[in-house]
């Protein structure tokens, strides 16, 4: 297993962690599956308060390895924020993991710049966060965040947290430079979703194709991508099999997790697959507001999702949710009703009604 220094701390952490938001129902498989990744050397694990029973069977999973592993869990904040509130969570996330610290702990799932100006700050609650890291109650203050890259860097700069958990992955590198700059200001930097929530694991050969050598399926591809980012501590990966997290924990022995020429040949794929996308559509939403709600560059983003990386399964999943939560805002193509007011917006004089009627087509059976 490789190992990567966590930011100024001293400790170090297995290159793959252990998510714990998919684990199998059954609690003695969920146990089994945590315990063999321990034996082979993961000795970070994350969950969360909101993740159902995650909590509770990794409770169980860290009996007898509690001192070996790394333990990640999130309080999720809520109406009420108010000291007590917030210790109550953390207090219950205590009680179902069965421990009497948290090594690093997410303060915030989900930390916003907002919430911490409005709350950690505004409110005092950052001064409660410290009491718990003085008692020893949370060994690392950390948070978890879906925000911009703008924001995420301002979170950084306030210098009141050691490491923190943020989504990156093969089509999502926006968090690229925030990940650089975390690093290069001493923090641990571990990333989620580096299989994008499990949807680079769909077989996908235009995936596999992207390295030129043999890989056993496109989330290998996928997560050998995130490792080979050197400032990143630790990938996340949510596993519910043995299978897959035997396939991941042999991505994590390799000395490096991809050579020159893959990377080079990744990063040739990922351009060409960016220019054939911003031939169809650049995203940059001039075409918008539809009058009638249609999400156009979310239609074609999905449209790309299916033509150019092979996640057809995925795209059609996210383009009959339209409109529902966690799910693109507006609606989806079918209900265009070609009244041509995005196409002379378009500065790539893109055929909008065309391309609109080609993803309802795609999707709509």
């Amino acid at each position: 297993m490789q190992y990567r220094e966590f930011g100024n701390t001293g400790i170090k952490l297995s290159a793959l962690g252990f998510g714990a938001m998919r684990l199998p129902k059954d609690d003695d498989e969920a146990v089994r599956i945590m315990q063999r990744s321990f034996e082979a050397g993961v000795n970070y694990l994350d969950t969360a308060l909101v993740y159902g029973d995650s909590e509770n069977k990794c409770g169980k999973a860290l009996k007898g390895w509690r001192e070996k592993i790394y333990l990640s869990t999130k309080n999720p904040g809520g109406a009420d924020n108010s000291p007590d509130a917030w210790w109550g969570r953390l207090n219950q996330s205590l009680e179902k993991l069965d421990t009497d610290y948290i090594d690093f702990y997410q303060v915030v799932h989900g930390l916003t710049w907002d919430f911490y100006t409005r709350v950690l700050v505004g409110e005092g609650l950052m001064k409660t966060i410290q009491r718990a890291k003085d008692e020893g109650v949370i060994k690392h203050i950390c948070f978890s965040t879906h925000d911009s890259p703008e924001n995420i860097i301002k979170l950084l700069d306030t210098g009141e947290f050691e490491g923190l958990t943020l989504q990156y992955n093969l089509l999502d590198r926006k968090n690229e430079d925030v990940i650089a700059y975390a690093h290069e200001k001493g923090l641990g930097v571990i990333v989620m979703g580096p299989v994008g929530g499990g949807r680079l694991g769909a077989p996908s050969e235009q995936i596999r194709k992207m390295i030129p050598t043999e890989v056993k399926s496109s989330a290998e591809v996928a997560l050998r991508f995130v490792l080979s980012n050197q400032n990143v501590t630790c990938a996340i990966s949510g596993m519910s099999t043995m299978e897959q997290m035997e396939e991941n924990t042999a991505v994590a022995y390799r000395d490096e997790a991809l050579s020159l020429d893959e990377k080079q040949a990744i990063a040739d794929a990922l351009a060409e697959n960016k220019r054939l996308a911003e031939l169809y559509c650049t995203g940059c939403n001039y075409c918008m507001p539809c009058p009638n709600e249609v999400n156009i560059p979310e239609n074609f983003k999905i449209m790309n999702m299916h033509r150019l990386y092979g996640l057809t399964d995925h795209a059609k999943h996210q383009y009959m949710n339209f409109g529902n939560q966690w799910f693109p805002e507006g609606k989806n193509a079918s209900e265009c009703i070609e009244c041509g007011q995005c196409e002379p917006k378009c500065p790539q004089n893109i055929k909008i009604i065309t391309q609109l009627k080609e993803v309802a087509r795609t999707f709509g059976e």
